[in-house]
């Protein structure tokens, strides 16, 4: 087995990983939390969905961008349901059921969302680009439902009494792994990606980024806590599933550039919206005090 086989792999069983710990450490009925709630429901489609693509054709269209880095954009912008959940907004008194319940209801809702809207794109551009339905639901049912379906066995019948006290260690060996997985990935394409820097993609990138977050931060709520949770998931995209879904059209390796191009940019933007939380949760932590 060569590298290049093997790292998707290490990626794609590193993020199974992290999921069945996410299972171990969730409680009955996080998980339909959202779906059982239709305002927070439509405000996570509209934050996670809706907002992104939207904003990235907006923005895409002030920048003199390749037809391939603009692909990589917006397929990242259609592609939801992030690699890795907002564990530490958690920690600082996030909901526990708010943040899985929006990783299911997206993860769900993907199915369909996404082919539409690539169908929507394709046809603004008038590009012929496919969506298929198969190979997102097989991203969507082997790399999020099974892994959830696993560690919600193992956490609430075959080993309750230890899995929350294990499922944050997994998590941690398992975001790691994800982590050299996708660094395993970004060399081989560093000089392609590179290139893209001195066309206005980052700009672009990092302003898009910016204008997510701000809308998943608005849409959160009530509670200040949760609003970073749908921040943090709207403004985080599944390269996952953009790169598949750049495979399923044969494209050139730019695109698949433009896609790892923006999950750099993505977690480099977030960094300050992170300090800004940890410090308003410190503040909050000392003045309970």
């Amino acid at each position: 087995m060569d590298l290049k086989t093997l790292i998707p792999l290490l990626l794609t069983g590193s993020i199974m990983l992290l999921l069945i710990s996410v299972g171990m450490a969730s409680w009955r009925g996080d998980f339909a939390y959202v779906l059982k709630r239709p305002p927070l429901l439509g405000k996570a489609m509209l934050a996670v969905n809706i907002l992104p693509p939207l904003i990235a054709v907006i923005v895409t269209s002030f920048f003199p961008l390749l037809p391939a880095v603009k692909a990589g954009i917006l397929l990242m912008a259609i592609s939801p349901v992030p690699p890795v959940l907002p564990n530490k907004d958690i920690k600082y008194g996030g909901r526990t059921e708010y943040a899985y319940g929006i990783y299911a209801a997206m993860a769900i809702c993907s199915i369909v969302t996404v082919p539409l809207l690539g169908e929507i794109l394709s046809h603004y551009y008038g590009v012929d680009a496919i969506f298929p339905l198969s190979v997102l639901a097989k991203n969507v049912l082997i790399g999020v439902v099974v892994p959830l379906a696993i560690g919600i066995v193992l956490g609430r019948w075959l080993m309750p009494k230890i899995a929350h006290k294990y499922a944050p260690i997994i998590s941690t060996i398992a975001a790691i792994c994800v982590s050299l997985a996708f660094i395993a990935l970004i060399i081989p394409l560093w000089s392609d990606i590179m290139a893209l820097v001195r066309d206005g993609a980052v700009i672009a990138i990092a302003i898009i980024i910016a204008l997510v977050l701000l809308c998943g931060h608005a849409l959160g709520g009530p509670r200040f806590e949760d609003r970073p949770i749908l921040a943090f998931t709207a403004a985080t995209r599944h390269p996952g599933i953009a790169l598949a879904l750049a495979g399923a059209n044969l494209v050139d390796k730019k695109v698949s550039a433009a896609v790892l191009l923006t999950l750099i940019v993505g977690l480099i933007v977030q960094i300050p919206y992170q300090i800004f939380v940890n410090r308003r949760a410190a503040a909050h932590e000392s003045a309970a005090e």
